[in-house]
């Protein structure tokens, strides 16, 4: 199952830039614990779904798992050794712009050391660095 938008405005996006810091989404909403985003980045569909079947498969139906972001930017590629111009490449994959401090993943109902091991395990596999956060924690 890969993460995409059922329809989009426009099929090619421009790059953009991945700047600043994120004051929308950067505070636990639904669960107790949270992996926060240290620094800026793009986060890519299959670094997420890989990180949902880890923590799905580890949780075994106990606790609940909140996915924060969904990416809705499309990233386009050229063909390998193909010359400049001819216009822009089709569409390769899907990412999401993670801004620091920006939440991306929430968990609840297990005790605070395995979500702290688990939301470990989903850190090795996302491209940005992150933290472990707690709702009892100020900023």
């Amino acid at each position: 199952m890969a993460l995409m938008p059922k329809r989009v405005n426009y099929r090619k996006a421009q790059k953009g830039k991945c700047r600043g810091i994120s004051t929308r989404g950067d505070r636990l909403s639904f669960g107790e614990y949270g992996l926060k985003s240290l620094e800026n980045g793009r986060v890519r569909a299959n670094h997420i779904e890989a990180c949902r079947v880890a923590l799905v498969r580890k949780l075994r139906g106990a606790g609940k798992l909140w996915i924060n972001v969904f990416p809705h930017k499309p990233v386009t590629k050229k063909p390998a050794e193909t010359r400049m111009g001819k216009g822009k490449g089709d569409l390769d994959h899907w990412v999401v712009i993670v801004k620091r401090g920006r939440i991306l993943f929430e968990i609840s109902g297990v005790p605070e050391d395995f979500a702290k091991n688990l939301l470990r395990l989903i850190a090795f596999k996302l491209p940005v660095r992150t933290k472990f956060v707690t709702r009892h924690q100020v900023k």
